[in-house]
């Protein structure tokens, strides 16, 4: 299955279930980039727009690139209302977005679907003289007794689970090879995640392993992880603790 596809028939899912990023995330990124009222992001493999709403939100105008079908109809629906959102089908490595028209590039919970070095390039294409780009996850915080058990649980179920986020934490990026100079900024800010039971499990049946209804795993999958619900679960809500990290420069 191609990547772009892994995502097709969750959109739906994702939109309710992901979380979005922390306020202070993005006051650091507009105040590290100098973003003003003119400036104009590209958030690349934009998904359902979770991450172009907030940016959205602080007025800026936002080019969405996203590949599947499924997931930019979704971005087009729920973010009809800012006027400074422009969809567009394309793909990392080639966006159609015309030369030295970006100040800051963003990609949100997506660079490991990408195939790094036409995407550096691209990057470089798009991008103004002094444009940034900004690479941002949010990552399950490894030290939790709950991240552990339900990567077992993921583990356990689902056939292409490589571990959270593509795997990065056990095989990780080079970010070396994709900034500029092998240097970037790297900055955490805490984004704990509290869910009930619809949303927790909404949260792993978003991901592109998941199993879906018609995958025998499936019912499986979902008994273990509402066991694990409803043992670190109080008064019907849970917290996944999670760490919000960002990786910012030039390409």
């Amino acid at each position: 299955m191609k990547s772009t596809d892994k995502f097709t028939d969750k959109a739906e899912v994702y939109a309710k279930s992901r979380p979005s990023y922390p306020s202070e995330y993005i006051d650091y990124l507009i105040s590290e980039v100098s973003l003003n009222e003119d400036s104009m992001v590209a958030d690349i493999g934009s998904g359902t727009g979770i991450f172009s709403r907030q940016l959205l939100e602080r007025g800026y105008t936002v080019i969405g690139v996203e590949p599947n079908d499924d997931m930019r109809t979704v971005a087009e629906q729920t973010l009809k209302p800012y006027s400074g959102f422009i969809s567009v089908k394309a793909t990392a490595e080639n966006t159609t977005i015309n030369d030295n028209r970006i100040d800051l590039v963003t990609v949100a919970q997506a660079f490991h679907w990408f195939d790094m070095e036409p995407f550096r390039v691209e990057c470089q294409r798009i991008l103004k003289q002094d444009g940034r780009v900004a690479l941002v996850w949010n990552s399950r915080d490894g030290a939790s007794d709950l991240n552990k058990e339900s990567a077992e649980v993921c583990q356990k179920y689902c056939p292409s689970f490589k571990g959270f986020s593509g795997g990065m934490e056990e095989t990780p990026i080079a970010f070396q090879q994709f900034f500029k100079d092998g240097k970037y900024e790297l900055k955490y800010f805490r984004n704990d995640l509290p869910f009930d039971l619809d949303g927790f499990l909404g949260r792993y049946l978003s991901a592109s392993y998941s199993p879906k209804k018609t995958d025998k795993e499936y019912q499986s999958f979902i008994t273990a992880l509402s066991n694990l619900f409803e043992r670190y679960s109080r008064n019907g809500k849970i917290v996944i603790p999670n760490i919000t990290r960002s990786y910012l420069e030039n390409v």
